[in-house]
C-alpha cells in the first residue's frame, strides 16, 4: 500500500518519542487508575449523571461570529473566490493585510449575560451546558498561560470558559467544554496561501507572517492535509493545550471534534482527564468524554447532526445546532417541534441531545430563538418524567411501514421525517412512556407494540395518562394494539407523551 511506509515511519517516530524520558515527562498524566492503554480505558463506566441528563445546551460561540457569515469563517476568508472571501475583501480589505487576527479584537461580547442565559437554559430543560473551549481558529476561550491568543488577553478580555462554568454551577447544571484544536493544524493552512489571480495575485495572506505563527500555525509538510495532522510536534502541542484546559477547569464533559486524536497522545490525554477528574471529585468520577468514534465503552460516541438507528449498548450523544454553527444573518432555525422530536428519538435509543443555541457576536439571542426555547421549556416541564432518568425499553419504538431507511451516522438528521406513526418508548420503574412524534389526524393513537399478542410487554397496564393534560384518557388493550382515544383538547405541542403505568 502506498501509505504503509509513511504509517510505519510515523509509528516509529511516535514510539521513539514516547520512550524518550524528556518527552514522557511532557506527556505527564495525573495519577490514578487509568493508564493510556485501550485495556485500562475499557474499565471506564459512563457516570449516571450523563445517562440521566439526556439534554444539554452548547455555546458554540467565539470570534468567528463577528462577520455574521456562519461557520468556518476563519478558514473561508482565505479561500479565494468564496462568499466569505468576497465579503471580507469588501468589508475589511485583503486578507494579506487584514486577516483573522484582526477579526479577533472586534469580538467584544458586550451584550453577553451568562447568568441570565444559563437560567433560561435551565428553564428550557437542559441538564448540562457546554462551552466552546477553542474552535479550529486556535483562539482559546479560557485563561491560558501557554497561548497568547485567548479571550482574557484579547477580544472580550474575559475568561469565557470560567464565567460560563460559574453560571452553570449556580444553576446546578453539569459543565462541559469542547475542543476543536486537533483539526486546526491542517484546517488553518489556507491562511498560508496567496491570491492566484486578480489585482492581488501573488500577495501572500497574513498566515505567512512568522510573527503570527502561534495563531495560524506554521506551514504543514507536503501531504499533511488530512483532518488530523501527522506532525508529532503538533500532536504534543495539542496534548499540552487540552491538558491545560482540563487541569484548570475540571469539566464534567470534554468533547473533541474528531475521533480520539493522535493515538498515544489521545490516550494519554484521556487517562489524564479521567484521573484528574477522579482526584478533583474525591474519587467520584463525573468525567464524560465524547468524540466521533465508536467507544467500546471507553467514552460516549458523538454523532454530528446525526442519530443512531437502533438502541446503542453504550450511552452516546448527538451534537447539532439550532441553526448554523456560528451566527449568520437571515439563517433559518429548527422549530421547537423538530428539536423535541429529535430529543425523544435520541433518548429512546440510549442517547443524549446536545444542541448549539446560536448567539449573536454581541452575546445575546435573537427573538426567534427565545420563542423556540420557551416552547421547548413548556414541553419539558410537562413531559420531563418520560425523558430525564429514563432508560431505553425493549425496543426503541415503531415507525411507519414505508419509512425511509436512515442508517446510523453523522449528518443524517436532514433525512429524518417524523410522523404520527412514529412512536418512541422510554422506561423508568413502573412507568413505560410512549411518545407519539406528531398528532394523529383520526383521533386514535394505535400502539401495536403494546398489543397483548405482541409479546413485548408482559405486565398488566394499570392506566394511561396524557402528560401535560388533566383530562382522563380513554384507552383499551386488544390483542393487536393499545388504542388510546385522544381528548378533544390537547396540549399546545405536537409531540404527545403518554405515561403507561404498569402493574
Amino acid at each position: 500500500m502506498p501509505g504503509s511506509s509513511n504509517r510505519l515511519a510515523l509509528t516509529a517516530i511516535l514510539t521513539s518519542l514516547l520512550m524518550n524520558p524528556v518527552f514522557a515527562q511532557e506527556l505527564s498524566i495525573a495519577r490514578g487508575p487509568y493508564q493510556p492503554t485501550d485495556q485500562s480505558l475499557s474499565a471506564y463506566r459512563c457516570p449516571d449523571w450523563f445517562r440521566d441528563a439526556k439534554f444539554g445546551i452548547w455555546a458554540h460561540w467565539g470570534p468567528q461570529a463577528v462577520p455574521r457569515h456562519g461557520d468556518w469563517y476563519a478558514r473561508l476568508l482565505y479561500q479565494e473566490g468564496s462568499d466569505d472571501y468576497k465579503d471580507h475583501l469588501a468589508r475589511y480589505g485583503h486578507p494579506g493585510k487584514f486577516g483573522y487576527k484582526d477579526i479577533i479584537p472586534l469580538w467584544k461580547a458586550e451584550k453577553w449575560e451568562p447568568e441570565k442565559l444559563m437560567a433560561l437554559y435551565k428553564r428550557t430543560g437542559a441538564k448540562y451546558f457546554v462551552s466552546m473551549g477553542s474552535h479550529h481558529d486556535n483562539f482559546f476561550l479560557w485563561n491560558s498561560r501557554i497561548h497568547r491568543w485567548n479571550a482574557v488577553k484579547m477580544g472580550p478580555h474575559k475568561d469565557v470558559v470560567g464565567i460560563w462554568q460559574a453560571a452553570a454551577k449556580k444553576e446546578g447544571l453539569y459543565f462541559g467544554v469542547s475542543e476543536h484544536l486537533a483539526a486546526s493544524y491542517t484546517w488553518f493552512q489556507m491562511a498560508h496561501k496567496a491570491d492566484t489571480s486578480g489585482p492581488n495575485k501573488g500577495l501572500p495572506y497574513d498566515g505567512n507572517d512568522p510573527q503570527y505563527a502561534d495563531l495560524y500555525h506554521t506551514k504543514a509538510a507536503p501531504g499533511d492535509n488530512g483532518w488530523l495532522t501527522t506532525n508529532p510536534e503538533w500532536m504534543k502541542e495539542w496534548f499540552a493545550d487540552v491538558k491545560e484546559l482540563v487541569d484548570n477547569y475540571h469539566p464534567d464533559l470534554l468533547y473533541s471534534d474528531s475521533k480520539l486524536p493522535f493515538d498515544e497522545f489521545g490516550r494519554n490525554m484521556l487517562a489524564n482527564y479521567y484521573n484528574g477528574n477522579l482526584a478533583f471529585h474525591n474519587g467520584l468520577l463525573t468525567a464524560v468524554y465524547t468524540c466521533k468514534e465508536p467507544s467500546g465503552g471507553k467514552w460516549a460516541q458523538d454523532l454530528e447532526r446525526g442519530v443512531q438507528d437502533t438502541i446503542s449498548l453504550f450511552p452516546w450523544q448527538t451534537d447539532t445546532s439550532i441553526g448554523d454553527w456560528f451566527y449568520r444573518e437571515g439563517q433559518k432555525y429548527k422549530t421547537s417541534t423538530e428539536i423535541i422530536q429529535m430529543l425523544v428519538d435520541i433518548v429512546s435509543k440510549n442517547g443524549n441531545l446536545l444542541i448549539n443555541i446560536v448567539q449573536t457576536p454581541e452575546g445575546d439571542l435573537e427573538p426567534d430563538i427565545l420563542k423556540i426555547l420557551d416552547e421547548i421549556g413548556a414541553w419539558t416541564a410537562a413531559n420531563g418524567d418520560g425523558i430525564y432518568g429514563t432508560r431505553p425499553w425493549k425496543i426503541f419504538g415503531e415507525k411507519p411501514e414505508n419509512a425511509a431507511v436512515v442508517k446510523a451516522g453523522n449528518f443524517n438528521e436532514g433525512r429524518l421525517k417524523y410522523t404520527a406513526r412514529d412512536i418512541r418508548f422510554t422506561v423508568k420503574g413502573n412507568h413505560l412512556f410512549a411518545f407519539c412524534l406528531d398528532v394523529p389526524k383520526d383521533g386514535d393513537l394505535i400502539i401495536r407494540s403494546l398489543g397483548m399478542k405482541a409479546g413485548l410487554n408482559t405486565r398488566k397496564i394499570a392506566g394511561v395518562t396524557l402528560m401535560g393534560s388533566s383530562t382522563p384518557i380513554t384507552w383499551r388493550q386488544t390483542n393487536e394494539a393499545l388504542v388510546i382515544t385522544l381528548p378533544a383538547a390537547l396540549p399546545g405541542w405536537k409531540v404527545l407523551g403518554f405515561d403507561v403505568r404498569l402493574q
